[in-house]
Order: structure tokens, then sequence, then C-alpha cells
């Protein structure tokens, strides 16, 4: 996975722009009681919002507490690297959720009396599809697309870890 600094805001950047389109497009289902093909419109200046949110909060709280929370429960020397993308990836989902959901409540609702209520039911009815969608579909599509653009920089650098060890 990304190993320089440019790779990880490249990462980061992408997985913002999968885990924003899927979400969104979801809500647009859910609001609109079914699919349709306005469902995958979403507005450019909401996606370009809600991008600058994400990648703000999983780079400062979500992403070091995700981390943390992953490595305590996963052994990274001993353990596979899918076994620690998915420790990542669920602790990330774990946090991001409720951020977001919190965030979105906010953004579309604006602060009322009810912003608790509708802050949970936005979480609750986001967090199974947030799963999935993470570790079905973003996680995956963007692990390959990213793997596929820093191929020969990725290959390098395990050609020089195992020179190294």
């Amino acid at each position: 996975m990304p190993k320089t600094k440019f790779q990880k805001v490249i990462f980061g950047m992408m997985m913002a722009l999968a885990m924003v389109y899927g979400m969104e497009v979801y809500n647009a289902l859910l609001r609109n009681k079914g699919l349709s093909a306005d469902s995958f419109v979403v507005p450019v200046w909401e996606m370009a919002v809600l991008m600058l949110i994400v990648i703000g909060l999983e780079s400062i709280i979500a992403g070091p507490l995700a981390r943390w929370i992953a490595f305590k429960i996963v052994d990274v020397k001993k353990s596979r690297e899918i076994t620690v993308i998915l420790a990542v990836s669920i602790a990330t989902v774990c946090l991001m959720c409720p951020l977001m959901s919190l965030t979105a409540t906010i953004l579309f609702n604006g602060l009322s009396k009810t912003m608790a209520t509708v802050w949970l039911h936005t979480f609750v009815r986001n967090l199974p599809m947030a799963f999935l969608w993470q570790l079905l579909i973003a996680g995956p599509v963007v692990r390959l697309v990213f793997q596929s653009i820093f191929k020969r920089q990725l290959s390098c650098g395990q050609e020089q870890n195992l020179t190294v060890n």
C-alpha cells in the first residue's frame, strides 16, 4: 500500500472520493425511496465539501485512531497484509461513519432540537452500507487502481525491502 507521503495523499483522495460518492448515491436512493438515474448525479460542490471534510477528519482523528485500534487487535508483524488492511478498514468505518453522519446532519439539516435523533437515525441507516461499500467495493477497487498507478514504485519498494532484510 502507500509508502511515500505523496502516495498516501493520492490514496487518501481516491478513497475519500470512492466513499463519499458511494454513500451519497446510497443516501439519494434512501431519500428518493428507490434507485433512479438521478441517484447517481451528485453535485460537484457537495462532493468537494464532503471530500474535504472526510480527508480532514480521517487525517486528524479517524485515521490515526483507527490504526491505533487495529494495531492493538492485529499483530502487524505476524499477520497477513489483508488482515491488517481489514482491521484498519473496519476501525476506520467505525469511526468515520458516526463523524460523517454528524457532519451530514449539520450540513443538510442544520442545528436543531431534533439534531441528536436525526444524527442517530442517519448513523444507524448508513453504518451497514458504509461497511459493505468499504469492504466489498470501494476498498478493493481503490487498492487495485492505486496499485496499478503506482505499480513501478511499489515494486521497487518491495525489492528494496527484500534486499534490506
